[in-house]
């Protein structure tokens, strides 16, 4: 259960930063920027977060339920099982984002990749270091 909250907790809020980050970017509202702008962006942040959780909520989640699942094979490592969950979380987001508009590019790929990538890989990180999996000898002393 603690795995499902981490990733509910953290997926949404670094995902949506990562998107607003990717899209203003893309649209060039970073060339010529000053400590308005700036204010501007986390501004839109913050008034943007509900729908961040909205939206980014059942993702983060089917995200959660993929690392349970390879959390309980025993062939693969945490280290492994972080990068595995990585890459999906990275070519489904850049899949679903990042062929979309006339500027359809490498660089667009990759920063709509990175919006699934960064809060993936985090939150299973997190999950493998809070979240011990059950054993079979801690469910006997359970009993």
């Amino acid at each position: 259960m603690k795995r499902y909250l981490i990733f509910a907790a953290i997926g949404p809020l670094i995902g949506g930063l990562l998107l607003l980050f990717a899209t203003t970017y893309l649209s060039g509202y970073w060339a010529h920027t000053n400590l308005t702008e700036v204010k501007k962006f986390f501004v839109v942040l913050f008034r943007s977060l509900q729908y961040s959780y909205l939206f980014g909520l059942l993702p983060a989640l089917m995200l959660a339920a993929i690392d349970e699942i390879i959390c309980h094979i025993r062939r693969v490592g945490p280290g492994a099982r972080v990068v595995i969950v990585g890459v999906i979380g990275f070519l489904t987001t850049a899949f679903m984002y990042g062929n979309r508009g006339a500027d359809a590019g490498v660089l667009q790929f990759v920063l709509y990749g990175l919006v699934g990538l960064v809060p993936a890989t985090l939150s299973s990180w997190l999950a493998q270091k809070y979240c011990a999996p059950v054993t079979a000898e801690a469910k006997q002393a359970q009993v």
